[in-house]
């Protein structure tokens, strides 16, 4: 005497509602994969512009000097942003960031082909966020010099410069700007590397 145990087959349409999970999961991955390549480009092409913000900024800086026409015996009016050590970090820290964004254009093309790589995504946010905070520094500290040139400070008894000095202060005002050009392009770089991580997490 024999005893048959059934084994109930799974039908075909049960199969079939299975089968469709493995697709989805794959067009995800590959959804995902295509939004980190979009952030990716979009991560070179703004390094791109902040290449040319931070160099056209420290260039202008360090072209800024300007000579008056008239001098005497003993004395010669020029101005240069040597003759403030704050000019000075302003230009040393924007050579600085230009070096860094150019070099960091490789590592960007990197993420571009590989965009699913977690470890240089986050190699570039940190320096990227260090890079922010210094540019900032800058940048502010420019822009209050470039405020006292062009009004003065009566309870202190500065005078205004710029009426003298127009094409020096024409030059770092012009640096100052594309400085802040700088700082928010890095503050876009920053999202964009977060939100690449958010995904690939």
């Amino acid at each position: 005497m024999s005893t048959t145990v059934d084994i109930p087959a799974e039908s075909s349409a049960a199969a079939k509602g299975k089968a469709p999970l493995i697709g989805l999961t794959s067009l995800s991955h590959a959804k995902g994969r295509g939004y980190n390549k979009g952030f990716a480009i979009c991560d070179f092409l703004l390094r791109l512009g902040a290449v040319i913000s931070a160099l056209s900024a420290a260039a202008t800086m360090g072209t800024s000097d300007e000579t008056l026409p008239f001098f005497t015996q003993f004395f010669q009016f020029e101005a240069s942003y040597d003759d403030l050590p704050t000019l000075q970090f302003f230009l040393i820290a924007m050579a600085i960031i230009g070096g860094y964004l150019v070099l960091s254009l490789p590592f960007s093309v990197v993420a571009i082909i590989r965009p699913n790589a977690v470890g240089l995504r986050l190699l570039l946010l940190i320096l990227d966020t260090v890079a922010l905070t210094l540019n900032t520094a800058a940048a502010a500290a420019a822009a209050a010099i470039v405020y006292l040139a062009h009004n003065g400070n009566p309870s202190a008894n500065w005078l205004a410069v710029c009426q003298q000095f127009g094409d020096f202060c024409q030059k770092v005002s012009g640096a100052v700007v594309a400085a802040f050009v700088s700082v928010v392009v890095f503050m876009l770089l920053v999202v964009i590397s977060g939100l690449a991580l958010r995904r690939q997490s």
